[in-house]
């Protein structure tokens, strides 16, 4: 057996409680669940991963439970005995034998990519092709939707030099008053900050259209996903006339719906999430699609935790380009966390470490202590 052959994959489920309520048009989440994945290996190296979703069914067809039943059942299997140095090739026998999953490979794949880092004494951002920068702007979701509260909450965040970008997630409630609340916001704001929308599929077309003109018009800068991602030819007429560009982020569910949306020019923007393409491999193939076709890039999050928000910006800080910056705030909206250290949130930004793989450590006690099983459920080769 080679000295790098995977010997153990366990999965732990996580409830970590959040700072507020977090409402999507789909859903509002009251804590965030997060699915740890700890790949050990022979030479004594741990490779640690996350997988993490949105309001679990309620946004998307994976769940914290599948995740974890699919990595010990179907995945663990294929994996156990393989070699964890070789990314590329155990990845490709996922794809081989398991359709969809990608939360769950993206996990996987963080995993492996942070074992190898630590193997090699390198960052997985040089993994991935070596980064071109070190710390990332970060986007804020203003989401109480109360106006007077996001403001003095977007007062707040500029003040402590932590977000000068925000997002409002709108499209649960009545257009107009949605609209009223955006308006409003960026009228307070002014220069001093961007402001975007996430509507989450919400609207129908013939809505969209007036909004899209009503946003653009009153100084929003980017639109997410309006409508359903299931009407592509209504996000191409939506790109065509909205003043503001249209971002495609439920649209894309893999590498192949980057390149279906590119080609049909469906959207401006790509929000790039290692979730949803299966990895931070993964998801460095949909920025070139994008960036082939001459599309912006906007490092999305599901509201990962540290493993995961470090995970996809060890892939971001490679990219040549990221012009709508990145929304990777998950671990702030966490009141307790599972890292010996938290993630370095400065000037508006996130600092990426330049440590070996993932560069975090877990924090035992408090992982045990979260962890929702309380005993070991690793699968360890036969």
């Amino acid at each position: 057996m080679r000295a790098t052959a995977i010997e153990s994959i366990e999965t732990i489920i996580v409830d970590l409680p959040t700072i507020r309520p977090h409402k999507l048009a789909m859903h509002t989440m009251q804590n965030q669940t997060l699915v740890i994945i700890r790949v050990r290996c022979a030479d004594g190296i741990e490779g640690v991963g996350e997988s993490t979703t949105i309001g679990g069914l309620a946004y998307g067809n994976e769940s914290p439970d599948s995740i974890k039943t699919n990595i010990d059942k179907h995945f663990a299997p294929l994996l156990l005995g393989q070699d964890s140095g070789n990314v590329n090739a155990a990845m490709l026998r996922l794809e081989r034998s398991i359709r969809g999953n990608t939360f769950a490979k993206s996990g996987i794949e963080s995993a492996l990519l942070d074992a190898q880092g630590k193997r090699l004494g390198l960052p997985v951002s040089e993994l991935l092709g070596g980064r071109v920068r070190d710390a990332l702007p970060v986007a804020w979701t203003l989401a109480s939707g109360d106006t007077a509260k996001d403001i003095a909450e977007a007062e707040k965040m500029l003040d402590l030099r932590r977000h000068r970008i925000f997002k409002l997630k709108i499209g649960a409630g009545e257009v107009n008053r949605d609209l009223a609340h955006v308006i409003a916001i960026k009228k307070a704001l002014g220069d001093r900050a961007s402001v975007r929308v996430d509507v989450n599929q919400a609207w129908d077309e013939a809505v969209a259209l007036r909004a899209c003109r009503i946003l653009g018009t009153n100084g929003i800068d980017l639109i997410e996903q309006p409508i359903s991602r299931n009407n592509r030819a209504g996000m191409v007429r939506l790109n065509t006339v909205s003043p503001a560009p249209i971002m495609a982020d439920e649209s894309i569910e893999c590498v192949e719906d980057a390149f279906n949306l590119a080609r049909e020019g469906a959207a401006s923007v790509f929000a790039l999430k290692i979730a949803k393409n299966g990895g931070p491999r993964a998801v460095l193939r949909t920025a070139a699609i994008a960036e082939a076709a001459g599309i912006g890039l906007y490092g999305g999050t599901m509201l990962e935790g540290g493993i995961g928000t470090l995970a996809s910006a060890h892939a971001f800080v490679t990219l040549n380009t990221l012009s709508w910056d990145t929304e990777l705030f998950g671990p702030l909206l966490l009141t307790e966390d599972i890292l010996s250290e938290p993630l370095v949130y400065c000037d508006f930004q996130l600092h990426v470490p330049q440590t070996p793989g993932l560069g975090l450590v877990l924090d035992e006690e408090r992982l045990a202590f979260f962890r929702r099983d309380k005993t070991s459920t690793a699968v360890h080769q036969a």
